[in-house]
């Protein structure tokens, strides 16, 4: 976090082919979710190239994919997809788990705060994960949507700028 306040981590952006990239991702994370009885989706358009920083992109991706692990329920389903629209590229990660309270979204991005006050810290986290997300996300000049209904689920919406 250190770094990003100084903006002195680098980006190195690279021509990345989403759908191979997605499913590395898938594979990486596919015994958490097998483990916790989670339905994982990915789905990506065909062709779907765009520049970023391959490193950032997976660490924004694994933290809102884990993220929406630990707060879902047992046989719940989780989506990631992609697609191109009006040269933009959006990626959109999906959870049918407990959602996050209308009172609490406009802060999630803010660091240190964590919506679930009671959750111990190796539950909840240090409420860095979001705000960490958003800078990246940023950096990237790129844009950030959060879309959540208690008991119904939540939605991250990525929008990179499309090549």
């Amino acid at each position: 976090m250190a770094k990003i306040d100084k903006n002195s981590f680098a980006i190195h952006k690279e021509t990345i082919e989403l759908n191979s990239f997605l499913q590395r991702i898938e594979l990486k994370l596919e015994h958490a979710f097998k483990d916790r009885n989670i339905k994982f989706n990915v789905s990506c358009q065909n062709n779907l190239f765009f520049k970023a920083d391959p490193l950032m992109l997976e660490q924004i991706l694994v933290n809102l994919l884990d993220n929406a692990m630990k707060y879902s329920h047992v046989g719940a389903e989780l989506e990631l997809k992609a697609w191109r629209e009006k040269n933009k590229i959006h990626i959109l990660i999906k959870d049918n788990g407990k959602g996050i309270p209308k009172k609490d979204l406009p802060y999630i991005f803010n660091r240190f705060y964590r919506v679930d006050k009671s959750r111990t810290r190796s539950l909840g986290g240090s409420g860095l994960g979001l705000a960490i997300v958003k800078e990246l996300v940023h950096a990237h000049h790129a844009d950030i949507f959060v879309k959540s209904k208690e008991n119904v689920g939540t939605e991250f919406e990525l929008v990179f700028q499309g090549e």
